[in-house]
């Protein structure tokens, strides 16, 4: 079978390469990059206080493997970068290594679950013989099988669960908080990892659910291009709901996983911000001095 032949190797190198981003709908907290995806500043969102996150010093987005120079110079001027985190495990970084900006210090956090990571290592020489310009026709041929659908609908709960991922996410909260200047933090795309390291900051800084749910999913307003693109071919080829969604999680984001993620956070931990402080181990004194750095005054 198709799945059983490529199975997490080609859903991990989805993950990697991805396929281009047209940016098809604009924020005011989008960053215009050149050679960066799905950029966006946190700045401006406001808590359930009614303080707001202060701008250009928290940016999150796609790995900086293709950033220009002019996109150096916005980092530095406008955002004052002097942090960046990276959520890709070993063989991403390796494959797309970011670019090096003076004064910047890189720290590699690899938060997806390990049992995943190894499953791509076991197939590296299965993976190799897959041509990334194929990976849309392979994902749209395995978006119709259920174990890829499923595979899809666990990633989430994987990661939030997994105990060196939250040891991970903990260790960007602090890195977060100990920061000089502004922080920057990405995976390949910048939509999962990525995303639920901005989920866990902005819970942690007094967000509310809606305010959470509505950044995570405007991942997906920077690859509509592609997720449209590749749910048509589905459809076309007789792919149902559930398929187009396995489109959507693997391009772009799945805001139905996000969320049952979070009610599964909520059953079994309590809330997100006692996950932040139990599971992560991110104190209520540091949420107190990450929240007086980053918010502004009412």
């Amino acid at each position: 079978m198709l799945f059983e032949k490529y199975s997490i190797r080609v859903l991990l190198l989805a993950m990697m390469f991805g396929y281009g981003s047209t940016v098809s709908a604009q924020t005011d907290r989008t960053i215009a990059f050149e050679g960066v995806e799905n950029g966006r500043d946190l700045g401006g969102l406001v808590m359930q206080d009614g303080k707001a996150i202060r701008p250009g010093m928290l940016v999150r987005s796609g790995n900086l493997s293709k950033a220009t120079d002019a996109d150096v110079a916005m980092l530095k001027e406008r955002f004052h970068l002097t942090n960046v985190f990276d959520f890709r495990f070993e063989a991403e970084a390796n494959a797309a290594p970011d670019r090096i900006i003076d004064g910047v210090s890189y720290t590699h956090l690899s938060t997806l679950p390990q049992k995943l990571v190894a499953g791509f290592a076991s197939g590296r020489s299965d993976s190799a013989k897959v041509d990334t310009r194929d990976l849309g026709a392979i994902l749209t041929k395995m978006a119709q099988a259920p174990q890829a659908q499923t595979m899809a609908r666990q990633l989430y709960p994987s990661i939030v669960t997994d105990a060196q991922s939250q040891r991970y996410y903990g260790e960007f909260l602090r890195g977060v908080l100990r920061a000089e200047g502004g922080t920057l933090w990405h995976c390949s795309q910048g939509k999962d990892r990525a995303g639920w390291a901005a989920a866990l900051l902005l819970a942690t800084l007094g967000a509310s659910r809606d305010v959470i749910v509505q950044d995570f999913d405007l991942s997906n307003q920077s690859y509509a291009q592609q997720v449209e693109a590749l749910s048509a071919k589905v459809r076309q080829q007789g792919g149902d709901d559930e398929a187009v969604a396995f489109i959507r999680a693997m391009v772009g984001v799945s805001r139905e996983n996000f969320e049952k993620t979070l009610d599964l956070i909520d059953e079994k931990y309590g809330s997100l911000p006692a996950y932040v402080q139990n599971q992560l181990g991110f104190t209520k004194k540091e949420q107190k001095q990450l929240r007086k750095k980053y918010l502004t005054a009412k």
